[in-house]
């Protein structure tokens, strides 16, 4: 079985959801947010306008 590259780490919401996703493998963090049958996915940014990037632990 393939180990799973993504992580949820922060939900919020029933009908318009937040979510913030962390790729395991890079340390990017996405934000994913959906409302009824539309929704998107975009890199976390900073104040900087440069993406997130998480602590990347070996497994």
């Amino acid at each position: 079985m393939a180990k799973e590259r993504f992580e949820k780490v922060y939900s919020q919401g029933a009908v318009n959801i937040t979510e913030i996703w962390v790729d395991k493998e890079t340390g990017v963090n996405y934000v994913w947010h959906s409302s009824g049958h539309a929704g998107g996915l975009t890199p976390l940014l900073d104040r900087e306008g440069k993406p997130v990037i998480s602590a990347v632990t070996s497994e």
